[in-house]
């Protein structure tokens, strides 16, 4: 049986993904703040699901806890980073940014490092983050949430850059999603707007084929090529 750990299964799309891994004979740790959520989805099949609450943005813990939560799994094979937070911050307020910057920021890149320096150890693994569409442009509406993406879209490219020098086999994979409905949907015009089940459907997918960067729903590879070429002049004014 292959092990796998799912950061961010509370709810969205690593509850999503928790779920396709278990139905494929994975045991899953799931973690969270919410432990009351964590153990309802362990409820529905408790064989399935190894539970560790913690705060990803608490970077003192996070070493420790990986090294608990696999050793409880007996090993890893694969690791999701799905925790994030973001919010529309039109006025520029500290107390919106700092958590984003905590979390997708100084809480993802702990949980990369560890997972990296894990699978280098044990010479394989596949290390898969949600990062978002966001990350490709700035955002004058959610500034921290798009350059914290942004950063994480870079990190992972640096260390698959780092495992293909060490030749080593491990797997990075960047998830892009466009809008997903979930509560990191936020803003008035959304379009293109997929379920969660289809997001998660799609990237276990990519999982499967272990591409290095996945745009979900396929359609927004379209909106990503537009954002990339768009002129600096003409997105300044959007």
């Amino acid at each position: 049986m292959k092990k796998a750990i799912v950061v961010g299964a509370t709810s969205g799309i690593g509850r999503g993904l928790a779920k396709i891994l278990a139905q494929h004979d994975y045991l899953v740790g799931v973690t969270g703040r919410r432990t009351g959520l964590l153990e309802e989805l362990k409820g529905e099949h408790p064989e399935s699901y190894v539970v560790k609450s913690f705060d990803i943005s608490d970077t003192a813990l996070i070493a420790n806890i990986m090294d608990e939560l696999t050793a409880e799994l007996g090993g890893l094979d694969l690791l999701v980073i799905c925790a994030g937070t973001g919010d529309l911050n039109e006025n520029l307020s500290f107390s919106i940014e700092e958590p984003t910057i905590h979390t997708n920021v100084l809480g993802f890149t702990a949980v990369a490092d560890w997972a990296f320096n894990h699978f280098q150890g044990k010479k394989s693994g596949h290390l898969v983050a949600i990062t978002s569409i966001g990350g490709l442009r700035g955002s004058r509406v959610s500034p921290a949430y798009n350059a914290s993406k942004a950063y994480q879209i870079n990190y992972l490219e640096g260390l698959r850059q780092k495992a293909w020098r060490k030749k080593l086999p491990v797997f990075i994979t960047d998830i892009r999603p466009g809008l997903v409905d979930t509560n990191m949907a936020k803003g008035d015009g959304l379009f293109w707007v997929m379920p969660v089940e289809k997001a998660s459907q799609q990237i276990w997918k990519a999982i499967q084929r272990k591409k290095r960067v996945a745009y979900v729903t396929r359609r927004w590879h379209l909106v990503a090529l537009i954002l990339k070429t768009l002129p600096k002049f003409l997105f300044d004014r959007m």
